[in-house]
């Protein structure tokens, strides 16, 4: 009996990468003594950039409270068009955490979580759950190091999301065209992107409510 239940439990945590609709098909069986296999998280709409496995990667790295919400594309580059003030006035209504992916000519996925909507601010703004991430392949992610609170900053002609001794984490231009990144105090990140200066391809800003 002892061994038929360690070999359950091993498959049980057997790690798989699966789709929304075989995750929804497997949970409709019932197990004996089993727990559903969690779910991916639900997309209330399409994504350009994101596939099952880096929503899989990042939906674990997210604060557990907004772990469980649902993610509701919020502004696209695919559907908006190219304009930081559009996504200002897209996200202006909103009042939660927002998750935001690039992809860069170089077919690079990375981005940042905002733990308040992107907005023009005189001054940084956010908390320390804020963090950047890069996928190359596999997930990185950037926490607080508590070295300053420069976490984003909202300017009518760039948007920037970590600082200090003079370099930002992540910086992107009035028409989400151009990029730069690199290393931060408030991150000790790697850059992002493969180059420092980097030229965006899409842009999505997902928000949790």
């Amino acid at each position: 009996l002892r061994g038929r239940r360690e070999r359950r439990l091993g498959l049980f945590f057997c790690h798989q990468i699966i789709t929304i609709n075989e995750a929804k098909r497997r949970q409709s069986f019932s197990f004996e003594d089993e727990e559903p296999l969690d779910l991916l998280p639900v997309l209330m709409d399409p994504s350009a950039l994101l596939e099952d496995t880096h929503i899989e990667k990042l939906s674990t790295r997210l604060p557990a409270r907004v772990q469980g919400y649902p993610w509701r594309l919020v502004y696209s580059t695919v559907v908006h068009g190219t304009s930081l003030k559009t996504l200002y006035r897209n996200l202006m209504e909103l009042d939660c955490p927002v998750l935001m992916v690039i992809k860069d000519m170089d077919n690079q996925i990375f981005g940042a979580f905002s733990t308040h909507p992107f907005r023009l601010s005189e001054h940084y703004y956010g908390t320390g759950e804020t963090f950047l991430y890069s996928f190359c392949p596999e997930i990185k992610v950037y926490r607080w190091k508590g070295e300053n609170s420069y976490f984003v900053k909202g300017n009518t002609d760039s948007l920037q999301i970590g600082g200090g001794g003079g370099h930002l984490g992540l910086w992107l231009d009035a028409d989400l065209y151009h990029g730069t990144t690199s290393k931060c105090s408030t991150f000790n990140n790697l850059p992002l992107s493969s180059e420092q200066d980097f030229t965006i391809q899409n842009l999505e800003v997902w928000a949790f409510e």
